[in-house]
């Protein structure tokens, strides 16, 4: 952790602001010979798809690259430091990955161009879906949806098609665990089905006996985390299944915690019928700010023909997209989603193999365990699962008698360089701190990262905490105030 933190502050202005007519940021060549081999750009575009005129910002090109690295130093990166965001899994993005995606042949490569010209994406595409479908046990899946939400929505509308087209049409009620991912319930609701809570016990965990108290001719299915977000293992995710199977109904993997099984234990295995993973998580893509992020869904024999479109198809070692699935949802996003960050994934698994993936898991488990254990138990203590150990995250809380700990000691923390970790989530547990460091980070950081937690709790707890962050380049924001009345405006 970096000594003396003190993040860069530039009162920067908008390019509009700086903007001044007639600056440009290349010159066309001078002499007219070398001029004959570069077009004027408005000549390569159509003249009815031309605009009129296009406002862009008129600047030096020195003044684009000041402009965008002062931004740069006002923001923060897990490149920069520690990122233990639990449950968003903010690992270490490697470079070689970036280098494969950004290739000419990828970056040039277009959605419309015909299949036959892409047919070395297109393949690795398939192999990816090979992929995945052996990590987690499933028989196919689609990887055009586009993050983890819509790999959610999508599989729960699996789960509705399937059963209105098997006599299922009554069938409308979603089970959800009460430590469940705030896009379950809501996924569910979008896909028109009522969300019936599952409470955890004392443990943290949900029992078999609960959800065979709450499942009926009304259930459709139940959305599941394993391990959970709490970061427990859910011991009776067997018997759960057995249980939804028995009533009717079909069992959803929430994939985003995928990070502590890889190569251990695979969905398929536990039961489930549909599963979602965030290939921006567990396979090491970038995302944050909104995306871009992939969240290819998969599916046992029993929901494949419901996946959504386009699959990537085999013809005889020549590949096409496959849009003609009579069965399917249908089409949630344009083409086949995300190639780049499927690529990343691609590589990031090809470079791994099977041994590395289940490596990362065990890592990913020992840090987080490791990063819990150093934290003062009376500054932190657990609230479900005393005892048990934790997988790729740990979740603490802030010692009761400090309301509003949970947050200032998030905001301290960015004064030391890192980022915090995830704030008051999941609900069940009060001024609640969720971490993983995943398997990136080495053991000394985790050592200095659980020593300013620890030192921050002593100065919260005598009053010398302060108002943080101070050091960062934007102070502490008055949040209720930034969400509502929320003014967006630009200027101009």
């Amino acid at each position: 952790m970096p000594e003396g933190f003190k993040q860069a502050r530039w009162k920067e202005p908008l390019l509009n602001e700086i903007s001044r007519p007639g600056r440009v940021g290349m010159l066309p060549p001078s002499d007219p010979e070398i001029a004959k081999e570069f077009p004027e750009p408005g000549s390569l575009v159509p003249a009815r798809m031309r605009r009129a005129s296009v406002e862009l910002p008129e600047l030096s090109e020195l003044q684009v690259l000041r402009h965008f690295n002062r931004l740069s130093q006002m923001n923060f990166s897990v490149e920069l430091g520690m990122y233990p965001l639990g449950s968003c899994t903010m690992k270490y993005n490697p470079k070689v990955s970036e280098m494969i995606a950004s290739s000419d042949a990828m970056k040039q490569a277009h959605p419309l161009q015909p299949p036959e010209t892409v047919q070395g994406l297109l393949s690795i595409l398939y192999e990816l879906e090979r992929m995945l479908s052996e990590i987690t046990g499933m028989s196919r899946f689609a990887l055009c949806t586009a993050a983890g939400a819509q790999g959610e929505f999508a599989g729960v509308l699996m789960i509705r098609k399937y059963l209105m087209e098997h006599g299922g049409s009554e069938r409308d009620e979603i089970l959800v665990p009460d430590s469940a991912h705030g896009t379950n319930p809501a996924s569910a609701a979008m896909a028109g089905f009522r969300v019936v809570k599952v409470p955890s016990d004392s443990s943290g965990q949900v029992r078999a006996r609960a959800v065979q108290e709450l499942v009926s001719e009304k259930t459709a299915g139940m959305m599941f985390t394993v391990p959970n977000t709490l970061g427990l293992f859910e011991s009776e995710v067997l018997d759960v299944s057995k249980a939804v199977h028995a009533a009717g109904g079909l069992m959803y993997y929430d994939g985003a915690n995928m990070n502590a099984l890889l190569g251990k234990a695979r969905p398929g295995d536990m039961g489930f019928d549909v599963v979602h993973l965030n290939l921006h998580k567990t396979f090491a893509t970038p995302h944050g700010g909104g995306g871009p992020g992939a969240g290819p869904v998969g599916a046992n024999d029993k929901l494949s023909p419901y996946l959504p479109v386009p699959l990537i198809a085999d013809n005889g070692g020549k590949y096409s997209l496959d849009y003609d699935q009579e069965r399917s949802i249908g089409q949630l996003k344009g083409f086949v989603g995300n190639s780049a960050v499927l690529l990343r994934a691609y590589a990031y698994i090809r470079l791994l193999g099977a041994s590395g993936l289940a490596d990362v898991s065990s890592l990913a488990v020992l840090a987080a365990n490791y990063l819990w254990r150093r934290l003062d138990p009376n500054a932190f203590p657990v609230s479900h699962g005393e005892g048990l150990r934790r997988k790729h995250e740990a979740v603490v809380s802030v010692k009761g008698e400090l309301p509003g700990g949970a947050m200032k000691v998030a905001k301290a923390l960015l004064d030391r360089g890192v980022h915090s970790p995830t704030v008051y989530f999941p609900l069940i547990v009060s001024e609640a701190l969720m971490i993983e460091p995943t398997e990136s980070e080495p053991m000394e950081l985790l050592d200095e990262y659980a020593d300013a937690m620890n030192k921050i709790y002593m100065s919260l707890k005598d009053g010398t905490l302060g108002d943080p962050p101070v050091e960062t380049s934007v102070g502490r924001v008055d949040e209720v105030k930034a969400s509502r009345p929320l003014t967006l405006k630009v200027h101009w």
